[in-house]
């Protein structure tokens, strides 16, 4: 008989429990290995799709963008370029070909704020017929004109004209916009009344929700000559292409409404609208890949309807004549509502340089008797160290106010700008006439801030909204919602950002 101590076991095998447990383990690791795999087989998928898109994107050299710096806010200059050389040639009938229709002009000017403290966006318009010195050029123009010699060349002429930095470059033509559109399925958008412009094409014959193909999308987006039907009379939309913006910001806020409410979720949709876009895209060369993964991912959850939209103020003059050349309609800056929009919108404040440092000669531009004396003296009750008074040759009638500075001193020019208020606008030049390191060239209806009540110097006391102003030359002109005017005029900052009107298109009722 053999004796066994019970308090040993009879094997040394492993228990079938710690067996099954070291089997799960293993199958555990297993799955673990393997959805890792397929995990970084779909990444490494995803990056090749991405790239092999991102690689389709036209490409162009933009060497006098800002720099970002770090998580500070950027801006992005979206353009829309009215340029028919690469058309679809069976639009050619509809738009003009390349050979009726040359060059190419920003149709859409619009700069996209992105603040990465709060990631929150805001869009701000710029006018395509805003009359502004264009670089390196001798005479000024229409700011759709700078593309027209290239995409630096319009950066220069908002970052030099507005003091407003633009960190990247985006432009779309029409064939992209219309690919968007009909890779969703059309967008629908209600019309209140009957519409039509014939310069687009645009004819909307009776009211109600209509679903609008890519094709029709652009009719509708380009409409700066609408009509509308009221009352049994066809009315023409009198703010032109102003009213064109409004209407632009509206139809973007359903574009994007329409894309969050399919949610995207199909594979061959995200393709058609990627590939629809890419060929037709152009970007500045320093734009990443990556630098649009981050930007996608950190403003991901960004609504574009309740996206503030706002276009920048200005002054309507018609017909207006420039070196014996009639321009037509052109629009002028407004300040000081420009600077107050750029700085609400893009964070942009004015320069905080005591007057007492900045030179500045000042030049008689519109004809006015004794202007320059009288607005040199002004500037001088505000601190400025004025160098040479003089004339300057009137090249229009009404005459835009034009302070040109050179390289280094567009800070110094800034604080100008915030002391003077009408038609004023910014330009850089390498020299100035005067030799001055800053130039201020008079024009029609400028006016002047009045010296503070208090000894302080800095740039807020001297602004015309925060002090009495003292006029210089013509009286400024009444504002009209309805009618243009012959001289530059001073806006309120709403005069133009008025709520959509009866007569324009907007979202479907739900």
């Amino acid at each position: 008989m053999t004796y066994q101590d019970p308090g040993q076991p009879t094997s040394t095998k492993p228990t079938h429990s710690k067996k099954a447990r070291k089997s799960r383990a293993k199958r555990l690791r297993r799955s673990a290995l393997l959805i890792a795999l397929v995990l970084i087989v779909l990444a490494g998928s995803f990056y090749l799709y991405a790239m092999f898109r991102f690689n389709q994107i036209n490409k162009v050299g933009v060497s006098s963008l800002s720099q970002t710096v770090g998580s500070q806010p950027f801006n992005i200059l979206l353009v829309g370029d009215n340029t028919r050389t690469g058309l679809n040639p069976a639009q050619a009938k509809y738009f003009g070909s390349a050979a009726q229709v040359g060059g190419g002009r920003s149709d859409v000017t619009m700069i996209a704020h992105f603040d990465p403290a709060n990631s929150t966006v805001s869009l701000v318009s710029i006018p395509r017929d805003l009359f502004m010195p264009i670089p390196n050029s001798k005479t000024a123009n229409r700011v759709d004109d700078a593309l027209n010699v290239s995409p630096e060349q319009l950066v220069k002429t908002i970052e030099n004209d507005l003091g407003i930095p633009i960190q990247r470059y985006v432009e779309l033509n029409f064939d992209s916009f219309q690919n968007v559109v009909n890779a969703l399925g059309g967008v629908k958008m209600y019309f209140p009344m009957p519409v039509k412009d014939a310069y687009s094409g645009l004819n909307v014959k009776t009211p109600g929700c209509k679903l609008l193909n890519g094709f029709q999308a652009l009719e509708l987006v380009r409409a700066r000559h609408l009509y509308y039907y009221q009352n049994g009379v066809w009315t023409e939309d009198p703010l032109g292409d102003l009213s064109r913006i409004r209407r632009d910001h509206e139809f973007l806020k359903v574009l994007a409404s329409q894309v969050k409410a399919q949610g995207l979720l199909n594979p061959l949709e995200i393709n058609s609208i990627i590939g629809g876009v890419t060929k037709y895209l152009t970007v500045d060369s320093g734009f990443t890949l990556s630098d649009m993964i981050s930007i996608a991912e950190q403003f991901r959850n960004v609504s574009l309807s309740s996206t503030p939209t706002v276009t920048l103020p200005i002054a309507l003059v018609n017909n207006f004549v420039y070196d014996n050349a009639n321009y037509g309609d052109v629009v002028f800056p407004a300040q000081p509502q420009d600077q107050q929009v750029i700085d609400k919108y893009l964070g942009l404040s004015v320069p905080k340089i005591s007057t007492s440092t900045i030179t500045v000669s000042v030049m008689n531009g519109s004809g006015t008797y004794d202007q320059a004396t009288q607005v040199s003296q002004s500037l001088r009750a505000l601190g400025y160290q004025i160098a040479t008074v003089g004339n300057a040759t009137v090249r229009s009638t009404p005459a835009e106010t034009i302070i040109r500075y050179t390289p280094g001193h567009q800070q110094q020019a800034e604080v100008l700008l915030n002391s003077l208020s009408g038609a004023v606008v910014m330009g850089m030049v390498q020299h100035t006439a005067t030799g001055a390191p800053i130039e201020l060239v008079t024009g029609t209806g400028l006016v002047v801030a009045s010296p503070p009540s208090t000894a302080s110097s800095s740039p807020a006391s001297t602004s015309p909204t925060t002090a009495a102003s003292s006029t210089t030359g013509a009286k400024v002109a009444q504002p009209s919602n309805t009618t243009a005017v012959t001289a530059p005029i001073s806006l309120p900052a709403t005069q133009y950002n008025q709520p959509l009107q009866p007569w324009d298109p907007r979202a479907c009722p739900s």
